[in-house]
């Protein structure tokens, strides 16, 4: 079947996942382990520079919370954007209406003249 589930063999900070995906994601999620490895990756060496090691469990931690926190950063500012798109499509809206009104009002007057 088109959607039967795969499984991926993805390397995370040295360490060897196999993970089931659905069929067509597969790329998807190679990419999401990819930037994994590399968060946590920095994580551990910005740490361990600093002459502690933390855990695995820490290191993925901390690294979901950077990625997480990254997300929301992004949805907020898409949200911004949306707000600022609809305000300039409401003006735009405004603009093209008032633009109708009077171009109305002079056939309008137009007409009133030319009966």
């Amino acid at each position: 079947m088109a959607n039967d589930p795969r499984t991926l063999s993805l390397t995370i900070l040295d360490r060897e996942y196999r993970i089931n995906c659905p069929a067509g994601a597969e790329q998807q999620l190679r990419d999401a382990a990819h930037l994994l490895d590399q968060k946590m990756a920095e994580i551990k060496n910005s740490t361990s520079s600093s002459g502690t090691l933390p855990g695995t469990d820490r290191i993925a931690v901390i690294a979901a919370l950077n990625i997480a926190h990254q997300l929301l950063e992004t949805q907020h500012e898409l949200q911004q954007q949306a707000t600022i798109f609809d305000d300039l499509n409401n003006r735009l809206d405004t603009a093209l209406n008032l633009s109708a009104q009077r171009e109305n009002e002079h056939s309008a007057a137009d007409f009133s003249q030319n009966s």
